[in-house]
């Protein structure tokens, strides 16, 4: 699997390359800036990328414009979003396309290597992977939703397991309820917020982030 990395930090991108490496991932290129990235993406068109949010030359926000602005180029293309920060509004633009594909991770809470390459392989293969606080910033952001409002704490919480890209199987062993009970909440997600009910996993996730963001 071919991988393109964008790490502005040398011995985290250096540490990113070894463990990718490691994990029969062909690293094609590994960047430390904007304008590169775009290129990198644009020219290899890799299996997947790993960007962080802040890179040269704005130390700002130019990793996440350069995939979104990538992505309408390459509808589709896999993206890991690595980052130290919860960027609300970009993060909502990136999954805006619904084309699945898309990973937010925040790097102080990967703490084992096995779960996030698994977690990029899964982005790779066109799933969505989101960090709970960041699918929590993305519920925050729609708290006074009268619809949102409408939701029991149970459902808040399958809501919130669903946008990490949880199964139901998955949502039912971190409830400790049986998977009957998670589909329960779902159907009742779905018609309190007015989405299509669908039994696929990556349609029922975006389904959902299309929701949050509105």
């Amino acid at each position: 699997m071919r991988i393109v990395i964008a790490e502005d930090l040398a011995l985290l991108r250096e540490g990113l390359i070894r463990i990718f490496q490691a994990n029969d991932f062909e690293v094609v290129d590994a960047v430390d800036n904007g304008p590169s990235l775009i290129r990198a993406l644009t020219t290899l068109r890799p299996d997947v990328a790993i960007v962080d949010v802040r890179l040269p030359p704005t130390f700002t926000d130019e990793g996440l414009r350069a995939v979104i602005d990538v992505r309408k180029q390459i509808p589709g293309l896999p993206i890991v979003v690595l980052s130290q920060y919860v960027e609300q509004l970009y993060a909502r633009e990136l999954m805006s396309d619904r084309a699945g594909a898309v990973g937010y991770l925040l790097k102080d809470r990967v703490l084992d290597v096995g779960q996030f390459v698994a977690n990029v392989r899964q982005v790779a293969a066109g799933s969505t992977v989101m960090d709970p606080n960041v699918v929590s910033a993305l519920l925050n952001h729609r708290s006074a939703d009268p619809h949102l409002q409408e939701l029991t704490p149970r459902e808040h919480e399958v809501l919130s397991l669903m946008a990490q890209g949880r199964s139901n199987a998955a949502i039912a062993g971190r409830m400790f309820v049986s998977e009957k009970t998670v589909s329960k909440h779902t159907y009742n997600i779905f018609i309190k917020l007015g989405l299509e009910q669908s039994e696929d996993d990556n349609r029922r996730i975006l389904a959902v982030l299309a929701y949050l963001e509105g």
